[in-house]
């Protein structure tokens, strides 16, 4: 039987002998998969653990923390399980699966997991506030509200302690109490976005839509890429009259999200009620697509449809809509005026007669459909004679199937509005951006890059182009710092090409290009000793090959990342870390303080001047290797040395008057040494060219001046 590519490559550099495996090194290269976030192949790392090693607890931990990561909670579960079988004493096990099982609705379990992980971590903040959200969702208030108060009392200056405590006065009417405690939150926390979201909320639902708007204007300010504050501020200013403000809150959802159901319903309504109809289509044609049983969708369509003449396509939406709602009389008397525009009198008279036998047996209101006039439909609030426009209006939840409910402008279910309270909790708030400011991190050659919807730079180098002319690897090089995760096709296509380079090496070791296409395959599968290795012979064949030099020093970084990132925290943070990370992880301002062992200091000193070596032999080959400066410049900030940092910076930005994260990095380091004016105007033009995440450090640079 033929082998596959992952049994082969783990046979070429895995493997200690024929038979054994090194468990150590392919449990350490899954867990760089991890940190980096390539969360499928860690899976395959860890697989070939088990199946050397099933009684070892480790990698069916960490293939537990890859799945919560891809969703797979009931995968996640089961391997926490394994893992507590082969060791009871793992407590972040019984963290992991508190936190699947808590998302799959077995909060009882969740409870018990995170009462096990506490007998082991006694008053472990998060594991107490993720059991006492587990309790609101099983609608025991009371243990909820006991254990927040115990959070509080341990923990009197957590914000998110009293978001959630907030958030369960609220869920049980005492609005007050709910309020104060969010007044709290944003005081102890006044750049945390969610906390004046999640008071927003609450504003809206006692009808203070003034202060909504003004809590979810700075939500907005501090986080401008969170969907969810757009689509609620936009519902705020439609119940304010605000239909033009409500519809670019739309526009930018979508415009961060082309897939937004919520969004692209809520402008479909409202496009529909201003008559511009065939717009209003599109945005319905897209909520089908993307949810084919969407049926307020189809008969919005539908209305939509008959209002431009295509009746045709009407009938054909209500045929759907009738299937499914057989006694939704509104739809009968709509097709039934379709049907007689298109001269089926036969058709229309059996729809029509039906529809009135439905009132007559079933009840109901033959106004309620909207045949005549659909350019002035609005929701259900406006057939109120006696509505003013402070009222909220009629919303629904997105679960809320009520075919009557069809003109509503959606909102998030209460289960999404939950999480929107208690997901940072849920997921613990090591990854908060909010409280850890990343430099933008950096870059490397690679294959594959991620969308970036906002910044759409294109990098370029000349010595880059000039190698994809060549063809040398069968793959276009690029230059990126958001390197993207690889599929499991992907996966298996590089574990065979390490094999094809091989076979090739074999026959030719004379050709640098075999050796860097193979370090770079290795750097894609995460494995930065053999990638480092062949950048190591393709420099060694061709000492001018600065592309070798550029990613041997990229790949070293985040080796030294890594390492580091290890050696500074405990195994529990590190997994909830490698779990939840939210945000871009390399070339993160290090932290003050924290003794190190004289050994890791000195391995970390000679790697600098490793890394160091390589970017200074880039730029003095090819001076115009932009990217050199940018990561030479991010290495220099890991080691405090910002001087030098900003004159590297300031060379990157003089080669590239639009290099938006050089921008973003400088004006992070300018800030770091006092220099607050010429820091906030580096974050301006890197907010212009398309970081947005500047501005929310804009935000607290100048509200606290």
């Amino acid at each position: 039987m033929k082998k596959t590519a992952v049994f082969i490559l783990l046979q070429l550099c895995i493997f200690s002998s024929v038979a054994q495996i090194n468990t150590d090194r392919v449990i350490a290269i899954g867990r760089n998969a991890l940190y980096f976030e390539d969360y499928i192949l860690s899976i395959q790392y860890f697989n070939q653990v088990i199946r050397a090693k099933p009684w070892l607890a480790q990698p069916y931990f960490y293939r537990a923390v890859a799945k919560l990561n891809l969703d797979d909670y009931s995968g996640a579960e089961e391997d926490c399980t394994l893992a507590l079988q082969q060791n009871p004493f793992l407590v972040q096990a019984y963290y992991a699966r508190g936190i699947a099982r808590q998302t799959l609705g077995k909060y009882e379990l969740a409870i018990e997991d995170y009462k096990k992980g506490l007998d082991f971590r006694p008053k472990d903040r998060p594991m107490m506030t993720n059991t006492a959200i587990a309790y609101i969702q099983k609608k025991d208030f009371e243990k909820a509200g006991q254990l927040f108060n115990e959070i509080i009392e341990s923990y009197p200056k957590e914000s998110n302690s009293y978001m959630a405590r907030g958030a369960l006065l609220a869920e049980t009417g005492d609005t007050i109490s709910a309020m104060n405690d969010y007044n709290k939150a944003v005081e102890l926390d006044p750049y945390y976005a969610p906390a004046y979201g999640n008071r927003a909320l609450l504003h809206y639902q006692t009808n203070r839509l003034e202060d909504a708007l003004s809590d979810l204007n700075e939500a907005i300010k501090l986080s401008p890429r969170e969907e969810g504050f757009y689509i609620n501020r936009g519902l705020i200013r439609y119940n304010l009259n605000d239909l033009r403000g409500a519809m670019a809150d739309y526009d930018q959802v979508i415009a961060l999200n082309v897939n937004n159901r919520i969004a692209r319903f809520n402008r479909g309504l409202l496009r529909f009620h201003v008559g511009d109809y065939n717009r209003a289509i599109e945005d319905f044609n897209a909520v089908i697509s993307l949810e084919p049983d969407n049926y307020m969708a189809y008969y919005n369509r539908a209305l939509l449809l008959s209002q431009i003449g295509d009746h045709p396509a009407a009938i054909r939406d209500y045929d759907i809509i009738l299937e499914q709602y057989p006694n939704f009389i509104p739809a009968y008397y709509n097709r039934s005026e379709a049907k007689r525009n298109i001269n089926d009198v036969s058709g229309a008279d059996k729809d029509y007669w039906y529809a009135m036998e439905l009132e007559r047996t079933h009840g109901g209101n033959r106004m309620q459909h909207a045949q005549a006039d659909v350019s002035q439909q609005e929701p259900e609030q406006e057939q109120d004679p006696d509505a003013t426009p402070e009222e909220k209006r009629e919303t629904r939840e997105e679960s809320d199937k009520n075919i009557n409910k069809f003109n509503s402008l959606v909102v998030y279910d209460k289960e999404d509005e939950q999480k929107s309270k208690y997901q940072s909790e849920i997921r613990g708030r090591v990854q908060d951006k909010n409280i850890r400011i990343d430099l933008q991190p950096q870059f490397v050659l690679t294959y594959y890059e991620k969308i970036n919807q906002v910044n759409e730079s294109v990098y370029y180098n000349k010595s880059i182009e000039k190698f994809n002319e060549r063809n040398a690897l069968g793959w276009k090089l690029l230059i990126t710092n958001q390197e993207a995760s690889l599929n499991e096709s992907q996966i298996e296509s590089h574990f065979a090409s390490i094999n094809e380079y091989s076979s090739k090496i074999e026959e030719n070791d004379k050709n640098a290009d075999y050796y860097f296409g193979r370090g770079i395959d290795f750097m894609l599968v995460q494995d930065f000793t053999e990638a480092i290795r062949n950048f190591d012979q393709a420099i060694q064949t061709d000492p001018s090959y600065i592309l070798a030099y550029f990613n041997r020093a990229a790949v070293r970084y985040k080796q030294m990342e890594y390492e580091q990132s290890n050696s500074a925290q405990d195994e529990l943070a590190d997994a909830m870390s490698i779990q939840f990370n939210a945000s871009n992880v390399a070339g993160r301002m290090p932290a003050a303080g924290g003794a190190q062992v004289v050994g890791e200091r000195d391995s970390r000193s000679y790697t600098y001047e490793m890394i160091l070596r390589d970017y200074n032999t880039v730029i003095q080959t090819d001076p115009s290797f932009t990217y050199a400066y940018f990561n030479r410049a991010n290495l220099l900030c890991s080691q405090r040395n910002y001087r030098a940092a900003i004159l590297d910076y300031n060379e990157a930005i003089r080669r590239n008057a639009e290099f938006a994260e050089a921008y973003f990095n400088r004006g992070l380091t300018r800030l770091s040494q006092g220099d607050d004016k010429r820091g906030i105007a580096d974050l301006s033009k890197a907010g212009e060219l398309g970081i947005i995440d500047a501005y929310n450090i804009i935000k607290r640079m100048t509200s606290n001046n």
